[in-house]
């Protein structure tokens, strides 16, 4: 298949990375706009992975208000002010406020979940999955706590404006588009009932 500017033109408004990127991922999927899609995405959780231990100096705070009767802050930092003055970083924060006023989390990231919280969830399933095989226990036990802390999490929500995307995919996407470590450090909610 031939690759043309309009599909990677087209490639590139789906993704926001950069033409050379989308060119050799679509070059890379033999011109499949889909496969070349989820080429992306995996890269850009390899990048992310990458600059994880990169140090977060400057960032932008983002907040959404719906209707005088929920709000949400969320604090977007990255690595350097000339990525957190770009007006598409101030999209993004936005956007991740948007998604807590909706979403109502309770963590950033699981790790945040306290030993006690997770505790208490294992205990609870640990009675549902007791009449299972016992080499499946673990596994089951492991998908119902990951299904029930999923929507306390931020990160592993399924975006609202995107659910094909986690939070977590957002961020990675856009670490590989600024080129720096994002990361959501602080949110807040508030809610008139």
């Amino acid at each position: 298949m031939e690759i043309t500017t309009e599909i990677i033109k087209e490639l590139r408004e789906k993704t926001g990375v950069s033409v050379m990127q989308c060119k050799k991922a679509l070059e890379e999927a033999g011109g499949d706009l889909a496969k070349a899609e989820v080429i992306l995405r995996k890269r850009s959780a390899e990048a992310a992975e990458k600059k994880e231990s990169r140090e977060l100096g400057a960032g932008t705070i983002g907040s959404y208000i719906h209707e005088n009767m929920v709000g949400a802050m969320v604090l977007l930092s990255s690595e350097t002010d000339f990525v957190a003055k770009n007006p598409e970083f101030g999209e993004l924060a936005r956007a991740v406020a948007m998604q807590v006023a909706a979403t109502d989390p309770k963590y950033v990231s699981a790790d945040e979940i306290p030993t006690e919280t997770k505790q208490a969830a294992i205990e609870v399933f640990e009675k549902e999955v007791a009449d299972k095989p016992s080499d499946m226990q673990a596994k089951i036990l492991d998908g119902k706590l990951m299904s029930y802390f999923r929507d306390q999490v931020l990160l592993d929500q399924a975006f609202i404006k995107d659910e094909t995307k986690t939070v977590r995919g957002l961020l990675n996407e856009a670490t590989q588009k600024f080129g720096e470590r994002i990361e959501i450090t602080r949110f807040a909610r508030l809610s008139v009932r």
